[in-house]
């Protein structure tokens, strides 16, 4: 009689424990870029690397099953937030990851605050997210410009390049780029001596390369991302720029971007990772289980999308529930560890505080094997290369 109590006890806690998971799946949305400029930056490999995180976590949670969906939002803000509406209002979807592109990531970082859901962005940098914009629903886990900014700018000032012109993407994310690193150059004694706009997907930068040229600035920085930033180099270079003696400096530059550009173009180049596979023996392991299934090595998106899904399943387990506020607090509460990210932490306006790093891109000669194209030159603590709470707009902070 004894044993059948206890084990009835037991079954009525299970059942319990079972019930804390709405729909009885915990159902996480990789919202990515499929068919535009992002793609090889996120794209499939985000997806990739969102299964990697279920699958070193486990099948289930709670007991419960974990499913991955994805979609495309063609970087365009009409599609991404009809996707994540659908996905709330008829998909049952609990948490939505990655969202590169800033515009994009603050319609849907609303639309999270606004339905009680979480936001996992690895993809966009707007520093805003976590700044005047922050919610207490939203994670923002790889990099953002301030921290691009801060640690790019103030090493090429170091080195002689004071006078800057920005290459600058005409969206919220090359805005706020070009804004949080105007502040470090001004603040280091350097100066802007000018800027020129694009639209996204520009297929021809040669008037923009032109006009870098003329500014005679020391430093040409590109305030942009993906393609963009791999046409704006490449053809910068075909212009001389680097030959005339103007330093060429990728704010937000990717493994992918230096594959796509190639050694020859972008060597030298200074550029600003929260991630690099080829860091430690764990870091190249869990690579190279990526690059058989992506066919690329991680960017830091695409790690940021591993590191956040794994992140908040340890939460829904700690919580023993999947309500988003019983797991963000589980997420502040824990420290974050995984394959990249050492001793993070979940800040309350939503940054997570990790280690970033300082690389510069080796000439072909140095690099020794496929994909080995970056020396880290420094590592930056993350309490000294993030927005720190003095200086925060951000109300949950205040408290």
């Amino acid at each position: 009689m004894r044993q059948f109590l206890a084990a009835a006890l037991v079954a009525a806690m299970t059942t319990a424990a079972h019930a804390q998971v709405s729909d009885d799946v915990v159902r996480i949305g990789v919202l990515t870029d499929l068919s535009s400029w992002g793609r090889d930056n996120s794209g499939p490999g985000s997806v990739e690397a969102a299964k990697m995180a279920v699958e070193e976590f486990g099948p289930t949670v709670l007991g419960k099953p974990i499913e991955i969906i994805s979609a495309d939002h063609q970087m365009k803000t009409d599609v991404g937030v009809q996707v994540v509406r659908g996905w709330f209002d008829n998909g049952k979807v609990d948490a939505v990851v990655d969202i590169p592109n800033s515009g994009i990531a603050i319609a849907v970082h609303n639309m999270v605050r606004e339905r009680n859901k979480i936001a996992l962005l690895s993809g966009p940098g707007a520093s805003s997210l976590t700044d005047e914009l922050c919610s207490p629903n939203t994670v923002h886990f790889a990099y953002d410009t301030y921290a691009l900014s801060k640690v790019t700018a103030s090493a090429v000032i170091k080195e002689g390049g004071k006078s800057w012109f920005f290459v600058t993407a005409d969206y919220a994310f090359g805005q706020q780029l070009e804004k949080d690193a105007t502040r470090f150059i001004n603040e280091m004694g350097g100066k802007v001596l000018g800027s020129v706009k694009h639209p996204t997907n520009t297929a021809d930068f040669s008037s923009f390369a032109l006009q870098a040229q003329s500014s005679k600035a020391d430093v040409v920085a590109f305030a942009n991302a993906g393609q963009d930033t791999d046409n704006s180099i490449k053809q910068s270079g075909e212009f001389g720029l680097v030959q005339g003696g103007q330093k060429l400096v990728g704010l937000l530059m990717f493994d992918t971007d230096v594959h796509a550009i190639g050694l020859n173009a972008a060597q030298g180049t200074y550029m600003t990772t929260a991630s690099y596979w080829n860091m430690d023996e764990k870091t190249r392991a869990w690579s190279k289980k990526f690059y058989a299934r992506a066919n690329v090595m991680p960017t830091m998106i695409q790690t940021g999308v591993y590191g956040s899904v794994l992140h908040y399943l340890k939460a829904i387990q700690a919580a023993g529930t999947d309500d988003p506020k019983a797991v963000m607090a589980k997420m502040r509460e824990l420290p974050i560890e995984d394959t990249f990210v050492h001793g993070g932490k979940l800040r309350e306006d939503g940054r997570v505080i990790r280690d970033m790093y300082l690389a510069k891109v080796k000439k072909p000669s140095e690099s020794k094997e496929p994909w080995d194209y970056l020396d880290i030159v420094k590592t930056v603590k993350g309490e000294d290369a993030y927005r720190p709470v003095s200086e925060s707009k951000c109300p949950l902070l205040k408290k």
